[in-house]
């Protein structure tokens, strides 16, 4: 009988243990979630034109080699930074999807070369398919042009993760995110947007791996500016 009470207390004792670890396990998970999320919506509020080497411009959906809405406020945002003299040149950077006749760097540059920026303060590099991989880009390029400092322009949400990986390439960047366009036209759209920004972190500051970028239906995003995708 004094055997079965003890192995009873054991038990619970066991299984009290295991409750309390997964309740801590739970708790420490909110508050890391809470403080990242906290930390991107800050990040997101902040505009910072110091000067710098480049203005670096991440890519988004283009359609024959039109930028969707979304792609036009962060190219008409870096524009207004070339004009202010932040920096002396504009880098756009972003690949294509299977069947696209331009990549988003292209687009991006043919864009601003249409609204005055002379073509050769436009640097396009020609690749990256999510924002680890054209931070990558930007690094290798960064490297061999000799720039250390950037300002990095992308959506207000998006800006910490993407200011972060150029960091990460051993650059000096800051983030000047948009202030307009469909990215920060509606409170829901900034909330889910914050939320998914900040799993994205969370993944990559714990793998190192770029993990799927916030993005919008596809035919939605068409619709938006007017035109079907090619």
């Amino acid at each position: 009988m004094a055997a079965l009470k003890s192995l009873g207390r054991g038990v619970g004792t066991t299984v009290r243990g295991l409750i309390y670890a997964i309740v801590g396990t739970v708790v420490i998970a909110l508050v890391i979630g809470i403080a990242t999320a906290a930390h991107v919506w800050a990040y997101a509020r902040q505009d910072d034109r110091s000067t710098a080497d480049t203005i670096l411009v991440l890519g988004a959906a283009q359609y024959n080699g039109t930028p969707s809405q979304w792609f036009e406020a962060r190219l008409d945002h870096a524009r207004d930074l070339y004009d202010a003299g932040v920096a002396p040149r504009i880098v756009t950077v972003g690949g294509k999807q299977e069947g696209d006749a331009y990549t988003e760097a292209q687009a991006g540059g043919m864009y601003l070369a249409d609204r005055g920026v002379p073509q050769q303060d436009i640097t396009e590099i020609t690749e990256g398919a999510d924002t680890l991989e054209s931070a990558e880009a930007f690094g290798r390029r960064a490297d061999d042009e000799g720039w250390g400092s950037v300002v990095v322009v992308t959506d207000p949400s998006h800006s910490l993760r993407a200011t972060d990986m150029v960091r990460d390439q051993g650059i000096s960047a800051h983030g000047s995110p948009t202030r307009q366009g469909p990215a920060v036209s509606g409170r829901q759209e900034q909330v889910d947007s914050i939320l998914h920004e900040t799993g994205g972190l969370l993944y990559y500051k714990a793998t190192h791996r770029g993990g799927g970028d916030y993005s919008f239906d596809d035919s939605t995003a068409a619709k938006l500016v007017g035109r079907d995708r090619d």
